[in-house]
């Protein structure tokens, strides 16, 4: 069953919910990957990226000429006289470098394409700060405000979106969902970006399923109710329950937060060792939880018993993977979704709006303790391109 989990001082408090009426998953079909996994049912609320390309096919051909875009070098070809105005409303308050990377790669290819610009910047916890995050939006909108780079991750957060779309001309960009909202109908946000949860996903479960062949037990710590646990979180408990031999024992929502993570852990140790039934394995849905359950495993000296696994391959990912602590993850080409984002700026500015695609969705790598270290410095390279030069001058983060 399903729990939150709330740390209060020091006492654990549990509160059961309602588990998520799951729909089973599209088969995603690009380019940039051919899954294995089949699945018929459809989700009630967004378009996958396969099912969006179906309705509307002359995105099709936009997706392939503007991921070009993105892995070339930028072209130099705007020259705004005026600054045009952006606000940064994205929750960049974790261990997880994701939200701050993708920002200082942005930058940097809007510096590159020559784009004059004023950035309003705010970085917020992931989650718990939803009313912060719609205090924040309704404070730094204005008239002047030309592109909005938000998210979407609770139906607050797409209440706010309607009604920017139908209050203003300003053009969103909604980050870390690739699902477009079927309720937005044609008229959908500029772009949504980010690296798709249920790509990333697969690639796990076929990690797990090649480590555990025969079945395991496992548990699952989702973040909040939302969209990124649900994609995460839900479709893995999703394909795994349609696979003979694995046994969801427990899962727990933990807010996206390392020490939360850790208490659940702990609890979730003790309670099998009561009931002599030992996980073998626990499904992380965020860095910051992967870590957190690190932590709790490292205490108790049960790291090698029991696998985990990483969402995003991140730094502090990554270095947990070259000390041998974290099993493998799915690491996001990171840069990727600020280039994204630059040049569907640029290309607005340049006129060339209508070829802007509604969906961006970049590319992983799955990473192992396994993985040379060559190719894992390859992957980095190409992940954090433009963010590891940018990360320390603008925000003092080493590598």
């Amino acid at each position: 069953m399903r729990q939150h989990f709330l740390y209060r001082y020091t006492t654990y408090i549990f509160d059961r919910y309602t588990a998520f009426i799951l729909c089973s998953l599209v088969t995603f079909v690009t380019s940039l990957m051919s899954a294995n996994a089949s699945a018929d049912v459809r989700f009630p609320e967004y378009w996958t990226i396969d099912e969006y390309l179906e309705v509307f096919p002359e995105q099709k051909t936009k997706s392939e000429a503007f991921n070009l875009r993105v892995q070339s070098q930028p072209k130099r070809l705007i020259n705004n006289d005026k600054p045009v105005n952006i606000l940064v409303i994205c929750p960049g308050l974790q261990i997880s470098d994701y939200w701050r990377r993708s920002i200082a790669a942005f930058e940097h290819r809007l510096k590159r394409l020559g784009v004059q610009y004023q950035l309003d910047k705010h970085f917020t916890k992931p989650g718990i700060d939803l009313n912060e995050q719609s205090k924040l939006l309704k404070q730094s909108l204005g008239d002047n405000t030309d592109y909005l780079l938000f998210t979407l991750d609770a139906l607050k957060h797409q209440k706010l979106i309607e009604q920017v779309m139908t209050q203003s001309q300003i053009k969103i960009i909604l980050q870390n969902i690739t699902t477009p909202l079927k309720a937005f109908g044609t008229q959908q946000p500029f772009l949504y970006v980010g690296f798709d949860h249920i790509i990333g996903t697969q690639l796990l479960i076929q990690e797990y399923q090649k480590r555990f062949p025969t079945g395991g037990n496992y548990a699952i710590l989702y973040g909040t109710q939302g969209y990124v646990s649900q994609m995460r979180g839900g479709v893995f408990e999703s394909f795994m329950n349609a696979s003979s031999g694995y046994q969801l024992q427990d899962s727990y929502y933990v807010n996206f937060d390392r020490a939360l993570a850790k208490a659940a852990t702990q609890q979730l140790i003790k309670d099998h060792q009561q009931d002599q039934s030992p996980l073998d394995f626990i499904y992380a849905t965020s860095t910051d939880i992967a870590l957190g359950t690190l932590d709790a495993l490292t205490e108790l000296g049960l790291e090698q018993n029991i696998t985990v696994n990483g969402w995003g391959g991140g730094s502090s990912e990554l270095n947990q993977l070259k000390a041998k602590s974290l099993d493998f993850t799915v690491m996001r080409m990171n840069d990727d979704n600020g280039v994204a984002m630059a040049e569907a700026i640029g290309m607005d500015l340049l006129g060339e709006t209508t070829q802007v695609p509604t969906i961006y969705s970049g590319s992983f790598r799955l990473v192992t303790q396994d993985t040379k270290p060559k190719q894992l410095q390859r992957f980095e390279e190409r992940a954090f391109r433009y963010s590891d030069h940018a990360m320390v001058e603008q925000h003092g983060l080493a590598k």
